[in-house]
């Protein structure tokens, strides 16, 4: 029953639905509208397109109005299509069928029905559909209720057939949708040139000085308009929907990689934002995951120490050193009493759980039907598993030789070690600990354990993970103290978790070592040649790790990220402190270039050391070739991947990483890769990119980076080389016009100049230009250092290209003025050129010459570049007869007719075309085989080096073809 007359207020929770769309059908229009008028280009054209309804202006409102629908409604239908992908991802998760508690029973509904406090079944190898509390499981064994009963959305039910748990967070607000973070849109690198070009705009506005009159201020302002719209085309408005057309259309190419396709899982790279192919061409910092990112997330075990002695895994064998397989004494028929009571120690000082279905039945879980089937284990730590599957084969328990598990004391990150306590068949009650070397050696008091410190170190110099091994007897009066303080440290209402803690050192002390073991965890194939790749490109490589001290040290150094003769700086244990006098002191050498610097943070260090001294922890990370960052959480991954992306030098980031607790650190990062491993799809879905082993992330920035980026740069730069081209010329005009706003081009070649003319041939070059041969591109990582700091798209490039656009211009327009002249007749009548003839002329002339200067550009020549090349010409050409060359009924003017078949019948008009697209292009031609001469680049010299040894290469084996033909 509730209280009554009002007194309870019930709270309102989130529904359980997933929301990662941007739009609904009912927001869509407006709120894609106002994020598209958002740009610059496209807010501006809106306003000119006001500005020519308004007032009378020398071209028409659709010269500016059509072009804008056409790209608004492109891009609009290109997001809609993206969002509704998103929409269908949401709706599949969304309306999967679950199971709950309804009227006392078991109800089918889908997942977003669910409530906070709805009683839900979750089944084996089912996700859990929302934030759960375990409520009750089908296994005998139960617990009291903890931090561990709380079961996370996103994670997958295995080590049992069924539970169920009662809803505390749905939909939004579970762990798994909080640590999502929606990337803030972009600004394009396009707008800060399209301020540039509006700045120029004004300039020109204002030479042409308005008519006099005798209200100077009104007709001041009426002019001012008017040659705003004559030079609006200056601002390319088909800039942007090409971009987007190119990115959407050029990210297929990645999916399409063969190379970048793993058989093994059949799963091809996927592209989840195409906004950001450029960008991979940027890359300055890598910060990746460990387990699963760089190793398989497969551990296997491979090396132990036994009371000072030295054994290795062979064929399933444990060899101790210096013996092979087949010595006499080499194998352990007979363990002794340090071996045996090692082996008993990581049987069962673990977590490890079987698979329910393997202990039911009369046969027990070590036979079925009377033939031995091996068990699955389930384990929340691959090396627990790794080590319980390599120590099973020693060691063999019947069922009236069993231990019986008395406590377990959980791992925790401050003491890095876990233990149980157990009592033996005979009733001696036995400590079995296994941890980080750290905790465990000076909690020793017995053993070989400077040998074994030996070991360990030998261990994680091949890479291996380590932990060692003791054990401790108690007393009867010893065990009634620790079972009575365990007691009161888990039934305490207050410090609950100190007071274990103080227990738990209480009893993990005077512990006699055993030994330790070495566990492997497989690297990912080529992981080594990968990092070395990226530093060979410029890239610094950050490992953020969840892992202790020793193991990821020890994996960066087998992985390449760390070699030898870096000098490594540590800060771990807190000793922040000491980062000052490091640095100023003896650490640090960073005006020596030719010693590489390493650095090692832990997550507790790292903590402080941004609190007191960040701008000085910064400097250090950033002058290192490899950091390294340990025991880190989730959050602090993503901290730090912002803390560096927006440092003054903003550099471009990418992170990568295979599971949900690196999903805050992709989202962060300029670019987010996920790995598709073996720890669900949190990272994938979440990710811009999503590639299936860490070695795809070469070809994907050597290659298709580099690409992309020199694409999309000359794609952006010609289009504002063009549009000064097309507007430089009716700027000189006024000169001659009087300032008059006469327009020197047919208002249907304004339309069309960028939306027909001119705009397929910059498109096919962007979808499919190489400048270099992709194997040079992969195999020569040094070539990623010319395409870096936005070298192709920086202010000097660009002003290249706009000096090399006024320069044409001024041909065009002064070489057609010289040509014809005033008193010049081109035509075999003597009839003189009129203001449209000379319009067209330049016009064509135009057309012809920037398309000609698309194929100058061009390295790597299809079918579809020859056909958009030659086609754009012969289009134009075709169009202009077809619409000068017949009388339209539906146009109210026709100043075009006859002006294009008047122009091209006269021979001296083509002599003009032809010598003013020659005098634009000759200069272009000589610089290009000057700079390719006399300063080639790298990028030049590996190309033909490589093209060069090919083409050799080729011809000898033609020629050998022939001579065994021959033969």
């Amino acid at each position: 029953r509730f209280p009554q007359h009002g007194h309870y207020v019930p709270q309102k929770f989130a529904d359980n639905r997933i929301i990662s769309s941007k739009y609904t059908v009912w927001n869509f229009v407006p709120k894609n509208l106002f994020e598209q008028f958002r740009r610059v280009a496209n807010f501006y054209f809106l306003i000119i397109f006001l500005v020519q309804l308004m007032i009378d202006t020398p071209t028409s409102p659709i010269t500016s109005g059509l072009p804008l629908f056409f790209v608004i409604t492109v891009t609009a239908i290109k997001q809609g299509y993206e969002d509704w992908l998103r929409h269908k991802a949401d709706n599949e998760v969304n309306g999967a069928p679950v199971y709950v508690v309804r009227s006392g029973g078991l109800v089918k509904t889908r997942s977003k029905n669910i409530r906070v406090g709805d009683i839900v079944r979750v089944a084996k190898d089912e996700t859990f559909p929302v934030d759960l509390v375990l409520l009750s499981s089908d296994r005998v064994d139960g617990s009291p209720l903890g931090p561990e009963s709380l079961l996370l959305r996103g994670a997958r039910l295995k080590n049992t057939k069924e539970i169920f748990g009662v809803a505390v967070y749905t939909g939004m607000e579970t762990k798994m949708a909080l640590n999502y973070k929606s990337k803030s849109q972009k600004r394009s690198a396009v707008e800060k040139y399209v301020y540039f070009l509006i700045s120029f705009l004004l300039v020109e506005m204002l030479l042409s000085k308005g008519r006099e009159g005798n209200c100077f201020i009104l007709r001041f302002i009426s002019d001012f308009l008017a040659f705003l719209v004559l030079y609006n085309f200056i601002i390319p408005i088909s800039l942007y929907v090409t971009v987007e057309m190119q990115k959407f259309l050029g990210s297929f190419f990645i999916g399409w990689d063969l190379d970048l396709y793993h058989e093994e899982t059949n799963q091809r790279a996927q592209v989840n934002t195409s906004d950001l192919n450029e960008e991979l061409g940027q890359v300055e910092y890598v910060f990746t995951d460990k387990t699963g990112t760089l190793t398989e997330n497969e551990m296997q075990f491979r090396e132990c120490s036994i009371n000072g002695i030295k054994y290795q895994e062979v064929n399933g064998k444990l060899t101790p050193e210096g013996f092979s397989e087949d010595s006499p004494d080499g194998n352990m028929h007979s363990l002794m009493k340090e071996e045996e009571l090692f082996l008993k120690a990581v049987c069962l000082c673990h977590t490890v759980q079987i698979n329910a279905d393997q202990t039911d039945g009369a046969d027990g879980p070590w036979h079925a039907n009377g033939i031995a089937s091996p068990l699955e284990y389930y384990a929340s730590s691959p090396d627990e598993k790794a080590l319980v599957e390599a120590a099973k084969p020693f060691i063999f328990l019947e069922y009236n030789y069993i231990y019986e598990l008395l406590h377990v004391l959980e791992f925790d990150p401050n003491r890095r070690r876990m233990s149980v306590i157990v009592e033996s068949p005979s009733g001696e009650k036995l400590l079995f600990t296994k941890g980080a070397e750290s905790s465990i050696l000076p909690r020793s008091k017995s053993g070989e354990i400077d040998k074994t410190r030996v070991h360990v170190d030998e261990f994680a110099l091949k890479g291996l993970r380590t932990l060692c091994v003791a054990y401790r007897r108690f007393t009867p009066e010893e065990y009634q103290e620790i079972g009575k303080r365990l007691h009161e440290a888990r039934t305490a209402l207050q410090q609950r978790e100190e007071r274990l803690a103080d227990v738990f050192n209480f009893i993990e002390r005077d512990l006699e070592l055993l030994g330790a073991t070495g566990v492997e965890d497989k690297l990912q194939e080529k992981v080594q040649e990968t990092i070395e790749a990226l530093r060979l490109a410029g890239i610094k490589v950050w490992v953020l790790t969840g892992d202790k001290h020793e193991t990821a040290v020890s994996v960066s150094l087998s992985c390449g990220h760390f070699h030898r003769t870096m000098n490594i700086l540590e800060l771990v244990h807190q000793e922040v402190k000491y980062l000052r006098c490091h640095y100023l002191r003896d650490g640090l050498n960073f005006e020596d270039h030719v010693i590489q610097h390493g650095l090692v943070v832990d997550g507790t260090s790292l903590s402080l050391a941004l609190r007191e001294h960040e701008k000085l922890f910064m400097e250090v990370c950033k002058n290192c070739s490899a950091v390294l960052c340990c025991r880190m959480a989730p959050l602090q991954k993503a901290k730090v991947v912002r803390l560096l992306k927006t440092s003054p030098e903003k550099p471009i980031t990418l992170a990568i990483g295979d599971g949900a607790n690196d999903v805050s650190m992709i989202q962060e990062a300029h670019v987010g890769i996920g790995i598709m491993g073996k720890e669900g799809r949190q990272a994938v879905r979440n990710s811009d990119y999503a590639i299936a082993r860490f070695k795809f992330l070469s070809k994907l920035l050597f290659v298709h980076g580099h690409f992309y980026y020199i694409r999309i740069a000359t794609l952006v730069q010609y289009f504002f080389y063009k549009n000064v081209c097309f507007i430089t010329p009716q700027f000189l005009y006024q000169f001659f016009c009087l300032f008059s706003q006469q327009t020197l081009y047919d208002s249907v070649y304004l339309t069309l100049y960028n939306i027909c003319f001119t705009s397929l041939p910059v498109l096919i070059y962007s979808l499919f230009e190489q400048h270099v041969h992709p194997h040079v591109l992969q195999s020569k990582p040094v070539l990623y250092r010319d395409i870096s700091k936005n070298a192709h798209l920086g202010y000097k490039p660009f002003l290249y290209w706009t000096i090399l656009g006024f320069f044409h211009a001024f041909i065009f327009f002064y070489g057609s003025y010289l040509l014809m002249g005033e008193d010049t007749s081109l035509l075999g009548n003597g009839q003189m050129f009129g203001n449209w003839t000379f319009g067209t002329l330049v016009f064509t002339v135009m057309v012809i010459t920037v398309t000609m200067k698309m194929a100058l550009e061009t390295h790597f020549w299809t079918w579809i570049n020859h056909f958009v090349t030659w086609g754009s010409i012969v289009f134009y050409f075709i169009f202009s007869l077809f619409y000068g060359g017949i009388i339209w009924p539906f146009l109210h003017t026709q100043d075009m007719y006859f002006v294009f078949v008047q122009l091209l019948s006269s021979g001296s008009a083509w002599f003009a075309i032809i010598l003013i697209v020659v005098a634009c292009l000759f200069l272009d031609v000589v610089k290009k085989v000057l700079y390719r001469h006399l300063q080639p680049t790298t990028v030049n010299e590996t190309n033909m080096a490589f093209l060069t040894e090919n083409a050799c290469s080729n011809y000898f084996n033609l020629s050998e073809t022939k001579s065994a033909l021959f033969v």
